[in-house]
């Protein structure tokens, strides 16, 4: 029987492999197999020619080869990148020398631009490549947890802290950090935003580089790295060249572009693909099918070994080795595009294992993670009112949602053609697994490059070409911005406080100044993308959990570090310095503890009972599984013949959502305990003092000054309207009533442009952050100072408009 079986997995090998002469791991193992295939007792290896050891062991063919793709696609994609770059060299002509033009696009951009640049920056590589090749490995909620976190991000951002970050007018996120807490708190934050965004564009750099690699290079993990380090190149230079004003109008054409590409290629495979998952397994001669329904459906009839079983048509589905419909038998009870309980059900995708709390923190990592992404929040900081900002950050998040989460379920389409029941499917010979059932030939190796193969194979080849671009039109928005975030975020939030934190290097670091700053940001970015670039070769882009990876340890870093005093800058009074700078190193402490004392195996799953949850170990027998016909004593009795394997236990996952709320716990611990004055005194003048830059000093002044030209002419209009209540308002003439009107008019419009300076707290030298100006009567006449309270005109004001406007 074994014979027949082997004989008939060679004869329907498409296209082989030669075959290795050691197929196992144990040399004994290696020998048994030998002695059985070979029919030679003293045999310790084996070679046929033209096979493969999943064919020898297994009775499976070897994988089908696919062909390399039509040279079209790799032409269509490097002429959009081509454009892409050519626009990113026009805006250079946008900055004019201007380091606000460079870093927020003048504080210019309006709601379109915004939420084109936001959603670009969210979807990326990640959520796209990422997400459809988790879900084609693993299954839906694998793949959807990326956009789903990304886009809640954006809409978390937007209820919380989008307009408070464009009204407070800064250039770079730690700013915040600088102003409220000192340049202490200011460096550190600048230093974990900038490791963050480190590894957010190495995980794009490596999404880009894998699409180059497949259609430009030779699809090896050798040339893998020339099309990550090409990728680095591109995208790095247009972006140094541009700064924001590049980035943000890059990524319109790149969303125009990706987002209709990405969108159109989801929708129309969803909707015209006739199998949405692999179907229950037809099998192959000798297969048993586990139940009634799936004999029905494939017209099985008796087993030659136990009748009453019900085993493959041989007859009907193979007659001859030319004409054989056939699978691996991997899907007794066929897959499905969802699994509803996939989020709320570890066993869900029972026999194989669910990494369903690593799926809940990678949600929770993005949505909270993401609110201190440099790249988002500078395109808050660059939007012209705070109204844009909030409304931008909503419609990207749903846009992420909708062009995102599509492509998860194209997961299970790529499983029907590469899948563990396709002619391509690879399995490990040495694996066993207790679950499946399985002695041998358990592992099923997923092609990395599945996914690509499909766009290439499987649709419309102008559909496939489009799909592409949008992802690399994806890949590159996001690179481009994280480069010129770190850039940024270095020279001026690092470069400029190191001679305050650091003595010895005072006076012999370059004096970063306002007009040397756009040059020394250039200058940073290319060590940062370098740096970005070497993990994205080195840190094995196509492991496990492929490029999406990358994505999470990136906001992991700033959700155990920023993301809770970044939240106390705005939602206390008086923030601490002291409890700024206590949440932040609790947070990394923990977080940096708990990497390396919780148990990890590197399988992002917890240890819950069950078979499913057990890992796959070298192969156990040489006897046969239990779904395939032959006599009983022949099956494999996993009780005798044990598969020894560990089970999961890796607690990724625990720690990324332990550290925020260590540092939550402490941010609040230290603010109450300071309630009623500092616990400790600091210099007022040192590294725990909050300041303002001399950008930010100067936009003070100038709102200062409006503040008392305004008063001066509220005292006026206070007096005129008691004069007026006093003696008639038929004693103003026309002339009079049209002159208060146009002071009136310029008032409204002077406290309206003063507004992003009330918000912003200058340690208790400016109004606070959700006041507005009350423009109090000085009874003596006198230009008076401005008082904080609930409304923005004083009842004096008012009065006058009802007068004015009963007169008129």
């Amino acid at each position: 029987m074994r014979r027949l079986l082997l004989a008939l997995a060679l004869g329907l090998a498409v296209q082989a492999a030669p075959a290795l002469a050691q197929c196992f791991s144990d040399p004994d193992t290696n020998a048994e197999w030998a002695a059985i295939i070979t029919g030679d007792e003293t045999a310790t290896e084996f070679s046929i020619e033209g096979s493969c050891c999943q064919a020898e062991v297994c009775g499976l063919g070897c994988p089908e080869e696919v062909p390399p793709p039509p040279p079209g696609y790799g032409i269509a994609v490097f002429t959009a990148i081509i454009v892409f770059v050519l626009v990113g060299f026009a805006s250079v002509f946008a900055i004019k020398g201007k380091s606000e033009n460079f870093f927020v696009a003048g504080r210019s951009l309006p709601l379109w631009v915004v939420t084109a640049t936001l959603a670009s920056q969210s979807i990326d590589a990640n959520a796209l490549l990422g997400n459809a090749t988790l879900s084609f490995k693993y299954h839906f909620w694998d793949g959807a947890c990326l956009p789903i976190g990304l886009g809640l991000s954006l809409i978390l951002n937007a209820i919380f802290l989008a307009r408070f970050i464009n009204e407070d007018h800064n250039l770079t996120l730690p700013d915040v950090f600088g102003k409220r807490y000192g340049k202490l708190v200011e460096v550190i934050a600048s230093t974990c935003c900038i490791t963050s965004f480190i590894f957010l564009l190495a995980g794009n750099l490596a999404g880009m580089g894998v699409i180059l690699n497949y259609l430009l290079f030779d699809d090896t993990e050798e040339s893998l790295a020339g099309a990550i380090a090409l990728s680095a190149i591109i995208v790095l230079i247009y972006t140094v060249a541009g700064g924001l004003y590049s980035v943000a109008y890059t990524d319109c054409l790149q969303a125009a572009v990706g987002w209709t590409g990405c969108c159109v290629f989801a929708f129309y495979v969803i909707a015209k693909e006739p199998v949405s998952a692999p179907p229950p397994s037809i099998g192959f001669p000798g297969y048993i099918y586990p139940d009634d329904e799936t004999c029905q459906m494939y017209e099985g009839v008796p087993c030659t070994s136990d009748e009453t079983l019900c085993c493959y048509n041989e007859a009907k589905w193979c007659p001859s080795e030319d004409d054989c419909t056939l699978d691996n038998g991997a899907y007794p009870f066929g897959d499905q595009r969802v699994f509803s309980d996939q989020m709320t059900n570890a066993h869900a995708l029972a026999p194989f294992p669910n990494a369903v709390m690593f799926n809940w923190a990678t949600i929770f990592v993005l949505a909270f993670g993401n609110l201190a992404a440099l790249d988002f929040q500078a395109r808050c900081m660059a939007s012209k009112t705070p109204r844009i900002a909030t409304i931008g950050c909503a419609i990207a998040g749903c846009l992420t949602f909708v062009v995102g989460i599509p492509w998860s379920y194209l997961g299970a389409m790529v499983r029907v053609y590469y899948g563990p029941d396709s002619a391509r499917a690879a399995f490990e010979t040495d694996s066993c697994q207790t679950g499946l059932g399985l002695p041998t030939c358990a592992l099923w190796l997923p092609d990395e490059s599945a996914f690509l193969k499909f766009l290439v194979n499987e649709v419309p080849p102008g559909l496939g070409a489009w799909a592409m671009i949008g992802i690399v039109a994806a890949s590159m928005s996001t690179c481009d911005g994280a480069i010129l975030a770190m850039g940024t975020c270095f020279s001026h939030n690092i470069m400029r406080n190191l001679g305050s934190l650091f003595k010895r290097f005072e006076g012999r670091l370059p004096n970063i100044s306002e007009k040397n700053l756009l040059l020394w940001a250039r200058i940073v970015s290319i060590p940062f993308a370098a740096a970005a670039m070497f993990i994205a070769m080195f840190a094995k882009p196509r492991h496990s959990l492929g490029v999406g990876y990358l994505l999470v340890v990136a906001f992991d870093v700033v959700l155990a570090s920023v993301v809770v005093p970044l939240f106390g800058a705005f939602y206390t009074v008086t923030p601490s310095p002291l409890a700024g700078l206590c949440a932040v190193l609790v947070g990394i402490t923990v977080r940096v503890v708990l990497e390396y004392t919780l148990p990890k195996d590197g399988y992002v799953i917890l240890p819950f009972p069950g078979e499913e949850f057990v890992d796959y170990g070298a192969a156990a027998s040489t006897a046969y599984p239990a779904f395939i016909d032959v006599d009983s004593s022949e099956h494999w009795d996993p009780e005798l013949e044990q598969c020894e394997a560990p089970r999961f236990n890796d607690w990724t996952g625990v720690d990324s959502l332990a550290a925020p709320v260590a540092g939550l716990i402490t941010f609040v611990s230290v603010q109450f305990m300071e309630r009623k004055g500092p616990l400790f005194k600091f210099d007022p003048n040192g590294i725990m003092a909050p300041y303002m830059k001399d950008f930010q000093e100067d936009q003070w002044k100038f709102q200062q000054s409006m503040r008392n030209l305004t008063n001066s002419w509220m005292s006026e209009l206070n007096a005129s309207a008691r004069s007026l209540n006093a003696s008639g308002r038929s004693s103003l003439g026309k002339s009079g009533r049209s002159q208060m009107s146009e002071r009136a008019t310029a008032i409204a419009s002077l406290n309206a442009s003063s507004k992003a300076a009330d918000n912003s707290d200058r340690s208790g030298d400016s109004p606070k952050v959700g006041a507005s100006v009350h423009f109090a009567d000085d009874k003596a006449g006198a230009p008076s100072t401005p008082e904080l309270k609930g409304g923005s005109e004083d009842e004096g004001f008012k009065e006058f408009q009802k007068v004015l406007s009963e007169d008129e």
